[in-house]
């Protein structure tokens, strides 16, 4: 027998051993891991801030999207007790645009717990990190494994992927999550936890993808039960999605001079804390009279003036249509009750969510 026909035939008995799976793992992780800018470089120790700081952002959030961001934010703040002593104004302020604002409220809150009550260090355990604010079960696993190495196996949605598809898991999301969880917990070496989790990452997302993936590429092809069914792309398998009623509304973009008129979301709630223009309600069959009744009162302002075409923008749980309307007021006019004037050639410095850059956008195209 060939050396190469003896190393393929050693490598077939190995890689349909499930024990040989983690090894497998980190063997391909070692030569194929990504090179992300909170990711510790191979020999180093992580930086648990940069650790939580990034899964907190990639939270229904993809890393192209992330990176920018985190990069601003290790630059404005490079420890956490830093971010603990900022102001959420200021955290809003650069989240702005990354979506789900209530990450943005949660992580400046664990910011400051862990500056105030733990002198800047992060508890190392996952019982300790679930305590923290805007921590929960995924996020404590994935810091606790990344971070310190803790023996556990955290499960986002490339490892949901990659397991449902070895071992072909019939069950629908998100039922089958706990089964998931336990057989993710099956690729765990016996040490290096942290490279674990983030080689099945790695391998969900550039070789196990959603669609088309590269089988004949992936260390664990070999015993992966949905290749063998030649239908990986049916998996995970999910329930059908159910999106909620249409909400329809108006915003009103009212400028003085070269400022905008403004005001602060409640904290809580949709978007809390975050800055917009005055609006509507947004609600399910929502008539544009009603919307425009809803409109800001000022002294000496112009009549209102409806731009053509509507905004859209999809949340996760609704899609949402406003109407745009337009008015100016005089010099000297005061911002009603709650709101404020800002220069316009500042916009870029508020906490404006996307919903309310498309609506500013179009209310100030002439």
């Amino acid at each position: 027998m060939s050396s190469t026909t003896a190393r393929k035939k050693e490598r077939s008995t190995t890689a349909t051993t499930p024990s040989a799976r983690p090894t497998l793992l980190l063997a391909w992780y070692d030569r194929h891991r990504r090179k992300l800018p909170w990711r510790a470089a191979p020999g180093e120790t992580s930086d648990p801030y940069r650790v939580w700081l990034s899964e907190i952002m990639l939270q229904q959030t993809t890393v192209r999207a992330v990176g920018p961001y985190f990069e601003k934010f290790v630059a404005r703040w490079p420890e956490v007790t830093a971010l603990g002593n900022a102001t959420q104004d200021d955290v809003l302020r650069m989240w702005a645009g990354l979506g789900y604002y209530s990450r943005a409220r949660n992580l400046h809150a664990c910011a400051v717990v862990v500056t105030r009550e733990h002198g800047g260090a992060f508890p190392d355990t996952e019982e300790g990190l679930r305590t923290l604010p805007g921590i929960g079960p995924y996020t404590a696993a994935a810091i606790a494994a990344i971070a310190f190495d803790r023996h556990t196996m955290p499960v986002d949605g490339n490892i949901e992927r990659v397991v449902s598809r070895l071992y072909a898991v019939e069950e629908e999301l998100p039922q089958a999550k706990p089964l998931i969880q336990q057989l993710a917990a099956t690729l765990l070496a016996n040490s290096r936890a942290g490279d674990s989790a983030q080689a099945l990452m790695d391998l969900g997302a550039s070789i196990c993808t959603p669609k088309k993936p590269a089988c004949s590429l992936c260390p664990l092809n070999e015993d992966c039960t949905a290749r063998t069914l030649r239908t990986p792309e049916t998996f995970p398998r999910k329930a059908p999605k159910k999106s909620g009623a249409l909400r329809r509304g108006a915003a009103f973009v009212v400028t003085r001079g070269d400022e905008l008129l403004v005001r602060s979301r409640p904290e809580k709630g949709l978007l809390g804390g975050m800055t917009e223009v005055p609006g509507s309600d947004w609600r399910a069959g929502q008539e544009d009279a009603t919307a425009k009744q809803q409109a800001p009162e000022l002294k000496a302002l112009s009549r209102w003036q409806r731009k053509v075409g509507v905004i859209t923008h999809v949340f996760t749980h609704f899609p949402l249509e406003l109407v745009v309307y337009t008015a100016k007021a005089e010099a000297r006019t005061r911002a009603p009750k709650g709101m404020r004037w800002v220069p316009i050639a500042t916009l870029a410095d508020e906490a404006l969510p996307n919903v309310m850059r498309k609506v500013i956008a179009h209310g100030l195209d002439h």
